[in-house]
């Protein structure tokens, strides 16, 4: 049970401080590939030595530090020890103070090191796939299969365009660093896309035991507020800042205390982070009055606005709500947003209508394997009163579903089913 109990420890670290690691890796050694790898030699020593010696007292300097000396040993085997290893011991020692310094001042470093590192993710001579699959490997920490998953393709093929990736970042000599910022505007775009995957990673686990992971949507949040630092006044930037901090803030809400899923209409409003929400609903303001283009972000934070300014969930303005999904499907059209539209359209004009957008979806193919279109449908269709076809949408959505705490809400609403002709007996 200890050695259990260790164990979990370790792997919550690893979870917390994986792009943390790679990030001073690759700022320390200037290779992506190479910091990866010396980031994974460092995490197998530590699975070694954490459980019996205990983990040490600032986790991310031990990482880095063995990180750093398995790379240094790697150039040696390859022969370019002589080269390479003056400028490396160089920047060890130059850096050593930093990684070792107190919490706070790790905090903001690493900040500016995870930055740096969405801006090479999401540097344009990578197509935007590239970029996406980077970004969630890098920040996010997700395996390839993971990424793969996200993609809809295998495991292979997912590896070999990560591998391109990199090289590509290697050989076109893409520097890890915040661009000038003559080059910002036109970088920030890809930078906004990623903070807005790390977040939604956080908000939304792909798979697993979890609902939520905390650690990257505080990160997220922190990162947008580095942008919002480094180009001030962007509509863009406060739209995505609101839309996260707004959905953030129901966070504790979201999850009962055995980590089961709570429905926006069930949650309770006073577990609502409402300094945050305040934020969030100033930020939409200001991103809804700038001038020139509206931000895709600040209308999905508009949306959210809504939801959070609902005294109770049967005053919430869903018209407004049906408009602003319309809005959004010009400025950015994609299956998620379509089907959020009919769950709004359900609100205000019945299951009937909504039913039709949602099968008009289904019909054009491309997200077959989404859990939740099939949940969404499912509810539509009990709302409809056709049992049968709502039971079997049910058990299509669960076992489509990854995540544990989803499959549990769906496995709970086909019991509902089952006891309904016991109930009614």
């Amino acid at each position: 049970m200890i050695a259990s109990l260790a164990g979990l420890a370790v792997e919550d670290v690893f979870r917390r401080e994986a792009s943390r690691v790679l990030a001073t890796l690759i700022r320390l050694l200037g290779d992506f590939e190479l910091a990866e790898e010396a980031r994974q030699e460092a995490f197998a020593a530590a699975l070694e030595q954490w459980p019996s010696n205990g983990i040490p007292s600032n986790p991310r300097a031990w990482l880095v530090d063995v990180g750093r000396n398995k790379a240094i040993d790697q150039i040696r085997r390859q022969a370019l020890f002589r080269s390479k290893y003056p400028d490396l011991e160089f920047a060890a020692l130059d850096q050593a103070a930093a990684v070792s310094s107190d919490d706070q001042e790790d905090d903001a470093a690493f900040g500016d090191d995870r930055l740096r590192l969405i801006f090479t993710c999401c540097h344009p001579a990578l197509n935007i796939d590239a970029q996406v699959a980077l970004t969630l490997r890098a920040i996010c920490g997700l395996s390839v299969e993971a990424v793969a998953r996200a993609f809809l393709v295998g495991e292979d093929t997912m590896a070999q365009r990560l591998v391109r990736a990199k090289k590509k970042i290697r050989d076109a000599g893409i520097p890890y660093e915040t661009p000038p910022p003559h080059l910002l505007d036109e970088r920030i775009a890809g930078a906004l896309a990623a903070v807005y995957l790390v977040f939604t990673e956080g908000y939304a686990v792909t798979s697993g035991a979890d609902l939520i992971r905390e650690d990257l949507c505080s990160e997220a949040i922190r990162l947008g507020r580095l942008l919002d630092a480094l180009l001030p006044d962007r509509p863009a930037i406060h739209g995505l800042l609101a839309l996260m901090l707004l959905h953030d803030a129901r966070r504790k809400a979201r999850v009962t205390a055995v980590g089961d899923v709570v429905l926006l209409e069930d949650q309770d409003h006073s577990l609502w982070n409402w300094p945050q929400i305040d934020e969030g609903l100033a930020l939409v303001e200001r991103a809804l009055r700038a001038r020139g283009p509206v931000s895709p972000y600040a209308v999905q934070a508009a949306i959210a606005a809504l939801h959070a300014r609902a005294p109770r969930e049967g005053a919430t303005d869903w018209p407004q709500i049906v408009g602003l999904y319309q809005v959004l499907m010009r400025l950015q059209p994609s299956p998620v947003v379509e089907l959020n539209h009919a769950v709004a359209v359900s609100m205000v004009d019945g299951p009937a209508r909504a039913l039709d957008l949602v099968d008009s979806l289904a019909a054009r193919g491309g997200i077959d394997d989404y859990h939740l279109l099939a949940a969404v449908r499912a509810r539509l269709l009990q709302g409809l009163g056709r049992r049968d076809e709502a039971l079997a949408a049910y058990r299509a959505a669960l076992a489509a579903a990854k995540l544990e705490p989803e499959r549990r809400l769906l496995a709970r609403r086909i019991a509902e089913f089952d006891c309904l002709p016991r109930l009614l007996a």
